[in-house]
């Protein structure tokens, strides 16, 4: 009945019975439980209660407790643990050979937190409070909680699976209809355009507090639980509804391997460039949507970076490096692991399995149990082992490994809720009470015409079994940037070589063409950057494929090597009448030049705007330069060639400001930029508009750059105490894309460029 990795299941329960009972959770480090107010609390993670073996939970715990938990994580945790205890033992139970004792005693007392919960959700708009006290309900006196007034999506969208099997295994119609109700209302509250939901709202008004969306944190189980509610409860509507979400997360989400937030009104511009580790579930999801392609790319981007950091960072950037270093001993990406492998009998699946093992035992085993850890780049730990390792984690891996004989069961007759306790898919024929009227919903709005209604067989999608590898291939080397690139034989009519990352530019039409043919395709941030994402399945050929999927390595890494040295934040700061320093505009650096941070009086020009021809009005001054159109080093050697002293760079973006937008930082052109010794500093739109308007009334004006504003005593002067402690030139503008001159200020172009 057991196999090897069942081993360790069995010692963290004799561990946990030895050492955490009846605390909530086990600290492995020091080998005690973790008891609430005993011990720091660790906010809504503090809110589950009660872990216990079987017999002990009925023996000893009690629920009319005077404390306040999440209702999300109770719900998911504590709920879902009792009916998923229930439905095994109503199992074994019915099989004739074990718990012939059982008297739904774990439903009875699932019936019981169920109640205690339901004051969460008197509200207007049906969705819960997120926390409330388990004996005073919310809002009370005593309660300690009721003020709150937003929760995250998933909060309130991840209730349905519980609750509906409770009402159907107690025949009580309430909880299912209240967790009906909070899904209809996040439903209606959808952004309309966008098909997508933000990550938190208000509870009362329905408004979007957080309009970022994506498929990780504070939405993830929202999304699960629309089409596991199909599964389990055969009601069309939720897969209707998922489709629709699904359709729109593949539209402007998924950028395979990769799955970006983006904004709910505004979806074509990304909200973040990282990734939380809580996305790993949505493989899996797609395995059961029966969308296997992008499942296997996002899970082999997922494992790529696993392999990188022995575990997947809690958040990681596009370029794969740790964005937040800690791992909780998280089992997202072990859950799609295993459906991915139900759904392809892939061997390849079980070697993941085997990494994912092989890890926990080599990096976070301790004498008792798996601790945490606290940064995946150091190996240190933390002292905590969350239930949801236990719940998850174990029972994932041993389901990737169990044999048919293992189990007593047949476990393709449930479902698995998010936190992978098992509900039997019998309860889609259990009578419920009819859903309250929701708000109307056009047919046209559920037309379900593009999608299929059951899953593929993978066998039939892809019956090349080289198919997956040839997919998981170029994704591996992508993370691990160390592709050689081998000769390989152009097609006819390819012609031309391959476009490399350094010599890239946004706005040449031939670079974006050959980008076309390679599948990438360029997006325009709002503060005026690109964004570079490549669909394989859109190149012309296999060969422009692996030609754009090697542009994009290239691209990775020259991003890598710009971003190895942070630089801080420069200043230009205008010194001349009538503004005597007061007026100091931030400035981003560039990697290469004069590093002002080392330079004791920095670079002051003496000025105005005399009307320049040709590059002889340049030499000696600083010029002005408009950005697009070249690289940045490239407009450096420029004006440097002409005898500038330095250059500032004014954004083209109209309405970027260093007040909105971060900190910009002109890279090189990956070539050696040593050549260049003049400083070169960034100014936004709005900051470069203050310095053009100051041109424009004073024709002279003086500035100082450096790295940081100086004090005003230390840059007044008067002619009677002869020469100031700067250089006096003069400042010009320069046509950044001819490195002339141009005549005056009032010519300075407008129009926009993506450029460099």
């Amino acid at each position: 009945m057991f196999n090897i990795y069942t081993l360790p299941l069995i010692l963290i329960g004799c561990v946990l019975q030895d050492h955490a009972y009846p605390a909530d959770e086990l600290m492995p480090l020091t080998c005690r439980g973790r008891v609430r107010g005993l011990e720091p609390s660790r906010g809504d993670v503090d809110d589950p209660l009660f872990l216990g073996m079987l017999w002990r939970v009925l023996k000893d715990v009690r629920l009319d407790n005077d404390v306040v938990v999440s209702v999300f994580e109770t719900n998911i945790r504590v709920l879902g643990g009792l009916l998923g205890g229930h439905s095994m033992a109503v199992m074994l139970k019915d099989a004739g050979h074990y718990m012939q004792w059982y008297q739904d005693e774990l439903l009875h007392m699932a019936k019981d937190l169920g109640l205690r919960l339901l004051p969460a959700f008197n509200t207007s708009s049906g969705l819960p409070y997120p926390r409330v006290n388990l004996k005073h309900g919310v809002r009370g006196p005593e309660s300690r909680t009721g003020t709150e007034t937003d929760t995250c999506t998933a909060c309130a969208g991840t209730i349905i699976l519980e609750f509906a099997a409770l009402s159907r295994f107690t025949g009580d119609p309430v909880f299912e209809v209240h967790a009906r109700r909070a899904l209809n209302f996040l439903w209606e509250k959808r952004q309309r355009n966008s098909n997508l939901v933000g990550t938190t709202i208000n509870i009362h008004s329905g408004e979007w507090v957080r309009r970022d969306s994506g498929v990780g944190a504070g939405i993830d189980s929202y999304y699960e639980y629309l089409l596991k509610a199909y599964i389990l409860l055969g009601d069309d509507l939720f897969l209707q509804r998922f489709n629709i979400h699904y359709a729109s997360i593949m539209k402007y989400i998924s950028q395979p391997p990769l799955l970006l937030d983006v904004h709910i009104h505004k979806p074509l511009l990304p909200a973040r460039t990282w990734m939380d580790s809580l996305l790993a579930f949505f493989p899996g999801l797609q395995v059961l949507k029966g969308d296997i392609r992008p499942a296997i790319e996002t899970h082999e981007m997922l494992y790529q970076v696993t392999k990188k950091h022995n575990f997947l960072p809690e958040a990681f950037t596009t370029d794969f490096r740790v964005h937040w270093a800690q791992h909780p001993l998280r089992p997202e990406f072990a859950e799609s692991t295993y459906f991915l492998y139900k759904a392809t009998k892939d061997p390849y699946y079980l070697e993941v399995g085997r990494t994912v093992l092989d890890n926990l035992n080599r990096f976070a085993r301790v004498p008792c149990g798996f601790a945490a850890m606290k940064d995946v780049r150091t190996g240190s730990h933390e002292d905590r082992m969350d239930s949801f390792f236990l719940a998850e984690m174990f029972k994932y891996l041993f389901l990737l490994f169990a044999e048919e004989d293992d189990l007593p069961f047949n476990v393709e007759d449930y479902i698995f809720t998010t936190e992978a306790h098992l509900l039997p898919l019998s309860l889609s024929t259990t009578p419920r009470a009819p859903s309250p009227p929701a708000n109307s919903t056009s047919e046209e709005e559920l037309d379900d015409s593009n999608f299929d209604w059951t899953c593929p067989n993978t066998r039939l999608l892809f019956p090349d079994p080289a198919f997956p590898r040839n997919l998981r291939d170029p994704i591996r080397s992508a993370v691990d940037k160390s592709c050689p690139r081998p000769a390989i034989h152009r097609e006819p009519g390819m012609g031309r070589p391959p476009l490399r990352a350094q010599d890239f530019m946004a706005n040449n039409p031939d670079h974006l063409e050959l980008l076309r043919r390679m599948g990438v395709s360029l997006i325009h941030l709002k503060d005026g950057r690109v964004q570079l994402v490549q669909h394989a399945t859109q190149a012309v050929s296999a060969v422009a494929a692996e030609d754009g999927m090697r542009f994009m390595q290239e691209m990775m890494e020259l991003s890598s090597q710009q971003q190895k040295e942070q630089l801080p934040p420069r200043a230009v700061q205008i010194i001349s009448h009538p503004f005597f320093g007061r007026v100091v505009l931030t400035a981003g650096p560039a990697q290469f030049g004069i590093d002002l941070s080392k330079s004791i009086t920095g670079v002051s020009p003496y000025s105005g705007c005399a009307e320049l021809s040709n590059a002889a009005f340049v030499q000696g001054r600083i010029a002005l330069l408009q950005r697009g159109q070249c690289m940045f080093a490239e407009k450096a050697r420029h004006i440097m060639k002409a005898g500038a002293i330095g250059g500032i760079v004014i954004d083209d973006n109209e309405g970027s400001s260093s007040d909105t937008a971060p900190l910009f930082q002109m890279a090189g052109d990956g070539r050696n930029t040593d050549d260049v010794t003049l400083p070169l500093l960034f100014l936004f739109y709005k900051e470069g508009n203050i310095l053009l308007e100051a041109l424009k009334e004073y024709r002279e004006v003086e500035v100082l750059l450096s790295d940081k504003a100086r004090d005003r005593g230390e840059i007044h002067w008067t002619e009677q105490e002869g020469q100031p402690p700067y250089s006096k030139v003069n400042l010009s503008l320069a046509s950044c894309w001819r490195a002339v001159s141009i005549s005056c200020v009032n010519s300075w172009p407008s129009q926009n460029s993506s450029g460099a």
